[in-house]
């Protein structure tokens, strides 16, 4: 269903039957399409719900787990703590990819915060740079890759 048949289909739902399925089912009807993250300027955009809490931390409750037995260790370790730090402090694969040691700012809040000198650009103009707290277990994800897995890459290697 396209996001603008869904806002159509969710809005005749709340205008005609909305009191109606809440006695029904004791549930309100609300569109599930985000207004503020909805994605634009595409015909083929799908309604996109992320995954629950529940099923991000089994997910990586299972990869944790199998980075014991995996043929590649380094790279298999740094793809887990990449994808971590994207469900935890909603950076992008391309942001996680041009972080560097440097980008670690342990001495600035609480946890720490990563400088995103390579961000997402808006609208047109070039990349943002940002502070994003490492917040949500990040900072001990990221001292976990730095103290057991950094030391495992061949110096002068891309770590991304």
């Amino acid at each position: 269903m396209e996001p603008a048949d869904a806002d159509a289909y969710f809005m005749f739902l709340e205008l005609r039957h909305k009191v109606e399925l809440h006695r029904m089912t004791g549930r309100v009807i609300e569109c599930p399409i985000d207004e503020m993250n909805r994605p634009r300027g595409t015909k083929d955009a799908q309604l996109r719900i992320p995954p629950s809490e529940p099923e991000v931390g089994t997910l990586f409750t299972g990869w944790g787990g199998e980075l014991a037995t995996c043929r590649k260790f380094a790279p298999t370790a740094r793809n887990y703590t990449a994808s971590k730090l994207l469900s935890q402090v909603g950076l992008r694969v391309s942001e996680a990819c041009g972080l560097d040691l440097d980008d670690i700012k342990w001495d600035l809040g609480r946890f720490g915060k990563l400088h995103v000198r390579h961000g997402k650009g808006a609208r047109g103009w070039g990349p943002r740079e940002r502070m994003v707290p490492l917040i949500n277990g990040a900072d001990r994800t990221l001292r976990w890759f730095i103290e057991d897995v950094w030391g495992q890459f061949a110096a002068g290697s891309n770590s991304c």
